[in-house]
């Protein structure tokens, strides 16, 4: 569990990368490569928090009280 979170957290940061390069390259223009970039990093994001909470409803990660 912890590898599939550190790729999808790779993945996020990745995105931000490639859309801050776009950003820049582009001359600050929204560009639709950048709305790409960003909308694969809301998508990355949105999956990690489904997978967070699937994973503790069945029970692979839990609580230490």
């Amino acid at each position: 569990m912890k590898i599939i979170v550190l790729i999808f957290i790779v993945l996020i940061l990745a995105s931000l990368g490639s859309a801050l390069y776009f950003m820049v390259k582009d001359k600050g223009g929204a560009s639709t490569r950048t709305a790409r970039a960003l909308t694969w990093r809301v998508v990355f994001s949105l999956t990690l928090f489904m997978l967070l909470m699937l994973a503790y409803h069945f029970g692979f990660i839990t609580t230490k009280l």
